[in-house]
């Protein structure tokens, strides 16, 4: 088994801008290459992590002999094919990157590799095909093990369900046992809060702006380095929107706005989409982050303080960047580069990273 002195070399492939790479860190992992079409992502990821061995550009032109070996490999490949917000086209040409994925496992020839994927892959005709590599093709040497696990059952402050698929081939490690539950018993401890990563934030922030600052990497000049409280910025909204706000309480959403205030596509849809316009509650984890974050018609965004009989005790507005990152279980002074819309883009796609340190931890266990 691996010595405690020791610390494991990983490769993580569509790698965003590092939420997984957090996690695996944490338990002591060491990155020997990392791999991100988009320019801020991959930005980002170098800023927290080292630009050395971090490769801007397209997975395919990466050649066999840039591969280094490493213990562990892993990675997202892209799910928008796949999400149920997404075309659900099993012909996109996204849904067929995770044969790049493959292509680096057989050449490092990991001890065990990770894919994380929406929940909907596991359902998918793509699925399928990888359970097949596994059986008889490229991958036969592993054995995996796969379900779909709720971050908010590791240590997050978020409901967001993912498929994570763990191939090995020095025996099956199964996947990691929940540490939290809605209802704890045993040894199991309560769900995280929204409250227990925003509390005592800045309700209502001073600026609307990133700062103006500029950094450069691999060659080119790209908006940043922003951290913390950088990305704690507010938006503008119109009296319209602020008054839809004003009606929805903690756990509300759309049918909580009156007729009159509502779009007519809204009032013409009696029935579904019940968590746009919807306000997060304080004591519990928040839905899924996506990527638009910051448009409450997308989801459940609004800030989760609201009282029923002090209108002036109520934060009528979407949650920041800032908040989101924490939500999304990345450290306080993380680093970020990008546009406003571009670093929305890294947190939403990010793999929460408590979800993922609790992958790291059991396959660390089973390491040679």
């Amino acid at each position: 088994m691996l010595q405690v002195s020791e610390r494991p070399s990983m490769i993580d492939l569509f790698a965003g801008c590092g939420g997984m790479t957090v996690g695996f860190h944490r338990e002591g992992f060491r990155s020997v290459l990392a791999v991100e079409w988009e320019r801020s992502a991959a930005a980002t990821y170098a800023a927290n992590f080292g630009e050395s061995h971090t490769h801007w550009g397209d997975i395919a032109d990466v050649t066999e002999d840039q591969i280094p070996e490493a213990d562990v490999i892993i990675g997202g490949p892209p799910c928008q094919g796949f999400s149920n917000l997404g075309s659900k086209d099993v012909n996109d040409p996204r849904n067929k990157l995770w044969k790049e994925y493959l292509r680096f496992v057989v050449t490092a020839r990991p001890q065990v590799f990770v894919i994380e994927n929406v929940q909907r892959f596991s359902k998918s005709s793509e699925f399928q095909l990888l359970l097949s590599e596994a059986d008889h093709g490229i991958i036969k040497d592993y054995e995996l093990s796969y379900g779909v696990l709720l971050a908010a059952d590791y240590g997050v402050a978020q409901r967001r369900p993912r498929t994570i698929i763990i191939g090995s081939r020095i025996g099956k490690i199964d996947l990691p046992r929940p540490t939290h539950a809605r209802v704890p018993t045993g040894d199991l401890l309560p769900w995280e809060t929204v409250r227990s990563r925003i509390g005592g934030i800045d309700e209502r922030p001073a600026t609307t702006e990133l700062p103006r600052a500029f950094t450069e990497y691999f060659g080119e000049r790209i908006p940043g380095l922003f951290k913390g409280m950088d990305i704690h910025f507010g938006r503008q909204p119109t009296q319209l929107s602020l008054d839809r706000y004003d009606h929805v309480p903690p756990g509300g959403g759309r049918f909580d706005v009156p007729p009159h205030l509502l779009p007519r596509c809204w009032r013409e849809k009696s029935t579904g989409t019940t968590d746009v316009m919807g306000r997060m509650r304080w004591d519990a984890p928040s839905l899924t982050i996506r990527t638009e974050f910051f448009k409450p018609e997308k989801g459940q965004y609004l800030h989760p303080q609201w009282d029923l009989y002090d209108r002036d005790r109520r934060v009528n507005r979407v949650i920041t960047h800032y908040e989101a990152s924490l939500l999304q279980d990345f450290p306080k002074d993380y680093l970020w580069c990008g546009t406003k819309t571009e670093i929305a883009k890294q947190i939403g796609n990010a793999v929460p990273s408590g979800l993922a340190a609790a992958i790291a931890a059991q396959i660390k266990r089973h390491l040679h």
